[in-house]
């Protein structure tokens, strides 16, 4: 969800919406657009590019005009402005005009900073739009929207949504609609299963999952599927490390509730139950042949071998080997 510094209302002069996040972005801008059609119907929204808006254009859509009507002005990828619209729009700032509402969008970087500077130190209302790049973040989100909606949903449920639908938000967020729509009470990971069950079978996790667990069949099974579909085999590998990387920790960590558990590792208190459950049968030598065998198969994806599904096959069933270890000692 985006966060919002300052001001929280979106008819302040100026909102300044920050990220790389286009649904955060378009949500920001949907938000001013709303509330100034929400106090004039007859509101006035230009959305306007770099390339609409040359210098002088912005004076001439924030001239005093005779009828005092509202008006919304969405400038995108604020960062690519030229250095003529970028005076002009600093001079804007400075003086904004009655009845005028200007959102800016801008990536956040590097380029462009003097613009995001100026508009900052004028008191513009912030939203924060970060590209959502973790998937705990992305987890995050999926707990807010349904939270937004009113509606409760466990943990598992929100994580097996995450792990079935990926990194697209707006996917996301539709799914999340779409679930509120359909189901009545709790949403729960049985519920979410129903619904996206040829995805969740493709994603990256439950390929890991199947793989810590010992369940080599299984594993290679959702692998064929997981590739089949189209997930990337790097998102699979990255999986499976998170996977025995969360069997290194909690096997090494001391005893404790889950809570505090969580807080020491940083997992979620009901990760904590899963990987507890998965790590029977595990041993630190088999935590440590499972690591390389990840290596091994990151390296193979990334270009250091001929056979990237290949690379896969054979960390899935070394990591599966390597779960059932203490059975073997």
């Amino acid at each position: 969800m985006a966060r919002k510094t300052g001001s929280d209302d979106p008819l302040a002069p100026v909102t300044l919406a920050v990220g790389q996040e286009d649904l955060l972005l378009d949500r920001a801008v949907r938000e001013v657009v709303t509330a100034a059609r929400a106090a004039d119907a007859d509101t006035d929204v230009r959305d306007l590019t770099p390339d609409r808006l040359q210098p002088g254009t912005l004076a001439e859509l924030t001239s005093p005009s005779l009828f005092a009507e509202r008006k919304v002005v969405v400038v995108r990828d604020a960062q690519d402005l030229s250095a003529d619209t970028v005076k002009d729009v600093k001079a804007y700032l400075g003086s904004p005009a009655e009845e005028i509402t200007l959102v800016l969008l801008h990536a956040g970087g590097a380029k462009g900073k003097g613009l995001l500077d100026a508009a900052r130190k004028a008191g513009a209302r912030e939203v924060a739009c970060p590209k959502m790049t973790k998937p705990a973040d992305r987890l995050a989100f999926v707990r807010g929207e349904f939270r937004t909606a009113g509606r409760s949903a466990t943990p598992e449920a929100c994580q097996v949504l995450v792990d079935a639908i990926g990194s697209d938000l707006r996917e996301l967020a539709s799914a999340v609609t779409q679930l509120v729509a359909d189901v009545e009470g709790t949403i729960d990971e049985a519920v979410v299963g129903r619904y996206y069950t040829g995805r969740a079978e493709a994603s990256s996790f439950t390929v890991a999952d199947r793989a810590v667990e010992g369940r080599a069949a299984e594993a290679l099974e959702a692998l064929r599927w997981s590739l089949s579909t189209g997930v990337a085999p790097v998102l699979i590998t990255s999986a499976l490390a998170q996977g025995v990387r969360a069997i290194g920790k909690l096997s090494s960590a001391r005893g404790g509730r889950p809570a505090d558990l969580a807080r020491e590792l940083g997992m979620p208190p009901w990760k904590i139950d899963r990987v507890r459950q998965q790590m029977r049968g595990w041993t630190p030598d088999g935590v440590a042949v499972a690591l390389r065998a990840v290596a091994e198969a990151d390296a193979g994806v990334k270009g250091g071998g001929d056979d990237p599904e290949y690379a896969l096959e054979k960390a899935v069933v070394t990591i599966a080997r390597a779960a059932r270890s203490r059975g073997r000692a």
